[in-house]
């Protein structure tokens, strides 16, 4: 990647929460979404509820690294916000690297959201045949 930029405002990481595109592992949840850019642009969110700011730091570094490592192999022109998790500081940055790759392929490639798609669509409709009338589920 040429041109390293991350997602600062508030209304971007909000656009891919609403409108983008997710996946979740025990490690991390990604958000991609596409953007008319001619590059990539990441966005890391990392709670309070993770640890103090050692370990907060060390979990953006972690994603960080994996990312920029993977940049090359990932077309351009998407936006990624990767939020990490309760086990997410006792990972280590290749561990993440192949998770993050198998979500970013997963989100990137239009086969595989076409895929996601008809599956998605086939087991809302099987869930909304079992549930019952009157019931939360």
């Amino acid at each position: 990647m040429n041109k390293r930029t991350t997602l600062k405002l508030n209304k971007d990481f909000r656009r891919l929460y609403f409108k983008g595109k997710n996946a979740v592992h025990p490690l991390i949840v990604t958000y991609a979404s596409k953007n008319r850019l001619g590059y990539n642009r990441i966005g890391i969110t990392v709670t309070k509820k993770i640890g103090k700011a050692v370990c907060r730091n060390r979990c953006k570094r972690i994603i960080r690294a994996a990312f920029y490592q993977l940049d090359p192999q990932i077309s351009q022109g998407w936006d990624f916000v990767f939020v990490a998790r309760m086990k997410t500081p006792q990972a280590k940055s290749t561990e993440m690297m192949s998770v993050m790759k198998k979500q970013i392929l997963n989100l990137t490639d239009p086969a595989n959201q076409k895929e996601n798609q008809c599956g998605a669509k086939r087991k809302n409709s099987v869930d909304r045949k079992k549930a019952k009338p009157g019931s939360c589920s």
